[in-house]
């Protein structure tokens, strides 16, 4: 089996891992839960940027993964006084659904990690990186299986649910890492803190959405089938 077949089945197993050792170390309480959990997301990291360096694309099916990315991480910084209202999400999105799933993944965690110079680096980098590319992973998959086409409200009402799954995400790695002992009580009291930063991250997502998906992708398609973008 080539090794570029091996690395795309393995992406979804990785994207999965990382729930599944959130929970294993929820439920055993196992000590060094932030150190166990970390690494599995990074583990869950590599093998999108592995596949994408062993394809070897050409320039102009790294540009709009690129362009993107950096469009998504300057629209971050560009909003930074106010917070929680960021269109890093929303271009995630676009990027998964004109390019494809693994476009998606990577531009969601390139766009995390580069506006994260700005914002500082840490260990939840990891984490909006799994995020924010999960966002774009599950994009492209709904576009591959004609989701957005059929239904065309759809997009929006997953760019919302996107959202609400990046704090359920970042609020679980911060419950099952930090919270000790952890309880019920501390793991409600943790995801309640939580809740406004990630209604008003889904509502602005839903702005963004709403006023540049459109003209947007039009514009990407256009690219796409210009330059023959796989």
């Amino acid at each position: 089996m080539r090794r570029e077949t091996v690395l795309k089945i393995l992406e979804p197993c990785m994207l999965v891992l990382v729930p599944a050792v959130l929970m294993i170390c929820a439920w055993t309480g196992a000590e060094s839960t932030a150190l166990l959990t970390l690494l599995a997301v990074c583990a869950a990291l590599v093998p999108f940027f592995l596949r994408f360096e062993t394809e070897r694309p050409k320039p102009r099916e790294m540009m709009p993964v690129v362009v993107l990315s950096a469009v998504a991480a300057a629209g971050r910084i560009l909003f930074a006084a106010v917070p929680n209202v960021k269109p890093v999400t929303a271009i995630v999105i676009l990027c998964g659904v004109c390019f494809g799933r693994q476009s998606g993944f990577l531009c969601g965690a390139l766009a995390a990690f580069c506006s994260n110079l700005f914002f500082g680096q840490g260990p939840w980098t990891p984490w909006q990186m799994y995020a924010w590319g999960l966002t774009g992973f599950l994009a492209g998959v709904l576009e591959a299986a004609g989701v957005f086409r059929r239904f065309r409200w759809a997009v929006y009402g997953y760019g919302v649910l996107a959202a609400l799954l990046f704090g359920v995400i970042m609020d679980s790695w911060y419950v099952v890492g930090f919270v000790t002992p952890l309880t019920w009580q501390g793991a409600l009291a943790g995801y309640a803190a939580g809740v406004p930063s990630t209604l008003t991250h889904a509502g602005a997502t839903l702005v963004f959405l709403l006023l540049l998906y459109a003209p947007w992708r039009r514009m990407l398609l256009r690219i796409r089938l210009k330059f023959g973008i796989r």
